[in-house]
């Protein structure tokens, strides 16, 4: 049987542990820490803004407030400029609540749009990695973050990057709008899809495998209700 919250926090609220944060070179805080304490969970879930499409911010915005819209989808930024190069954000026009609910042929676009803004954030010159990812816990309309990470900074790797943001110094207006413009004027061209990769010889020897992110990253908070 599924473990209900009840059950989840009988079993583990005395029995919290503490991952040896100490040893992570992209935690970005030092000194003594412990967890906090785990509340007993509520009766629901907390509503979402713009629930069922009611009061919803994104299916009121305006076209305007977007640097780039097509039929079926809207990418929009931050209010000010981040610690990170750019931080996006991709709606769909419609309202929908989480990927699942997305019909076929949006989920579909969906993918190829993913990658095609990917690609626009990459070039950003400078730009190392552009993470994907999913936080839906704000805003009820349905949503994706791209978080441009800085090259050449192992410490700010991972899902540690959304919480760097809030720490890093926000990037002179003139900077950001510049590369908000590389997104906007990569976008606005035909889309193009990279050649295919050479397929790796199986004689090669590989890397040494990356550990895994040790921590998902609370979604940005300067997305206030997103």
């Amino acid at each position: 049987m599924p473990e209900t919250p009840e059950q989840l926090y009988a079993r583990a609220s005395e029995s919290l542990r503490m991952p040896p944060v100490e040893e992570w070179d992209t935690f970005p805080f030092d000194g003594d820490m412990h967890p906090r304490t785990l509340r007993s969970p509520l009766a629901r879930e907390i509503p979402r803004a713009g629930e069922g499409g009611i009061d919803c911010r994104a299916c009121a915005a305006l076209d305007t407030a977007y640097i780039w819209t097509s039929d079926n989808w809207r990418l929009c930024t931050t209010v000010n400029p981040t610690g990170l190069p750019v931080i996006l954000i991709l709606e769909p026009r419609a309202h929908y609540g989480e990927p699942g609910d997305l019909p076929d042929d949006l989920a579909s676009e969906l993918g190829l749009l993913q990658a095609r803004i990917e690609r626009a954030v990459r070039t950003i010159p400078e730009v190392g990695r552009v993470h994907v990812c999913r936080w839906g816990d704000g805003s009820e309309h349905l949503h994706w973050w791209f978080l441009a990470r800085p090259a050449r900074f192992p410490q700010l790797i991972g899902s540690f990057a959304a919480i760097w943001d809030d720490i890093l110094p926000p990037l002179p207006e003139g900077t950001w709008r510049e590369n908000l413009a590389l997104v906007s004027s990569a976008l606005e061209r035909p889309p193009v899809s990279p050649p295919p990769q050479l397929e790796r010889s199986k004689s090669r020897p590989s890397r040494e495998p990356s550990p895994p992110a040790p921590h998902r990253a609370a979604r940005p908070r300067r997305s206030g209700t997103r």
